[in-house]
């Protein structure tokens, strides 16, 4: 019988039946959605978690895992509009790569090892397809975070989005020693500051993106300027770099004293974070190289390097704050589980009024300043 137009059976006698389908809500796609993922979520296990998905809520075993007197942390955060680019040209793969990274790297600056992850993907309309693979990106990104992805929900909401748009947002949960939390309690003058290199643009920014772009004429689908070899669109669409492995290796070497995930706000709004009130991290623009896509953005949209350094990563996506006398220790260790390491900086006493983070030389420094 038809979803809009069987008889009978009802207390409206012989009127047309309505369904949750007419609606516009598919739960039989809705199934079929979570059939599909399961093999990518079995591929995210790990110790602590080992329950299917399906159920109404997931476990994890901190016991199982290891720890013995561990402190809970917990993230949530989203992919932006960065998704507006993704919806338009179809380029979906990636995206969950974002949300997990968005995540996880705001749990490994304060010592924290990434167990598990929860998504939320909302969509006007379910395509088993679009969903399969936003999806397949988050258990990519889990995996490559070391954390189970134990569960989520997909909800289709037809009038709240238009057909083909979603959004997403991610919860991630971490555990670390109580002793060994990275608070950045200990930075102290003299202390010396990484900056571990970006892939990109990473998942901030992309209103300020997009309306360059716009006002750059180019269509999603032109040769990126900046990438020879790809599309404008698949350039902009590299994902965020998941700084977990080489950011614990870090803190289990007792190497590090503060940590920052460079994200929005950039560097001036992101370091001060995690330093103490009386410092101040001056940062040097020439020590390492602005990548092409952040000269291409502010050449495009005459953007003034003050403001390209506290809306994008500027080419540094994590920041770590280690003594002197550990600087070379530490970059051995980052650069040996594959970081690209540039010396950007130190930190001395901050003076009355000063701002924590100050980025000297951008003006002179960067391409299109």
């Amino acid at each position: 019988m038809g979803s809009n137009s069987s008889a009978g059976g009802g207390p409206g006698g012989d009127k047309p039946h309505i369904l949750y389908r007419d609606a516009g809500v598919d739960i039989d796609a809705g199934e079929a959605l979570v059939d599909a993922i399961k093999p990518l979520t079995r591929a995210t296990r790990r110790r602590g978690a080992d329950a299917e998905l399906g159920g109404f809520g997931a476990l994890f075993d901190l016991r199982a895992a290891g720890f013995r007197d561990p402190l809970i942390v917990a993230t949530t955060d989203g992919v932006g509009t960065k998704l507006k680019i993704a919806i338009e040209t179809g380029l979906h793969d990636d995206v969950g790569v974002d949300l997990v990274a968005m995540c996880v790297n705001d749990l490994v600056v304060q010592g924290a090892e990434p167990l598990f992850f929860l998504d939320y993907y909302a969509t006007g309309k379910l395509s088993v397809a679009q969903g399969r693979a936003v999806i397949a990106g988050i258990a990519r990104g889990c995996s490559e975070a070391g954390c189970a992805l134990i569960g989520g929900e997909t909800a289709e909401m037809p009038g709240m989005y238009a057909e083909g748009d979603y959004d997403l947002a991610g919860f991630s949960v971490g555990a670390v020693e109580r002793g060994a939390v990275v608070d950045g309690r200990g930075v102290a003058a003299g202390d010396v500051v990484l900056g571990l290199s970006s892939y990109g643009v990473h998942s901030n920014g992309f209103s300020l993106v997009r309306r360059i772009a716009a006002h750059s004429g180019l269509g999603w689908d032109a040769p990126a300027p900046f990438a020879p070899g790809r599309s404008l669109a698949a350039a902009l669409m590299v994902p965020t770099r998941i700084y977990v492995r080489s950011a614990l290796a870090l803190c289990r070497a007792g190497a590090v004293r503060a940590m920052a995930h460079i994200t929005g706000g950039g560097l001036v709004e992101n370091v001060p974070r995690v330093i103490p009130g009386d410092a101040t991290v001056e940062i040097d623009a020439a020590s390492w190289t602005l990548p092409p896509v952040f000269a291409w953005l502010m050449r495009t949209g005459n953007v003034p390097a003050a403001e390209m350094s506290r809306v994008f990563n500027c080419g540094i996506g994590m920041v770590a704050i280690v003594p002197r006398a550990q600087a070379a220790e530490a970059r051995r260790i980052l650069e040996a589980e594959g970081e690209v390491v540039h010396e950007i900086g130190h930190v001395r006493q901050r003076a009355p009024g000063e701002d924590g983070c100050i980025v000297r030389g951008a003006d002179r420094a960067w391409p299109g300043a």
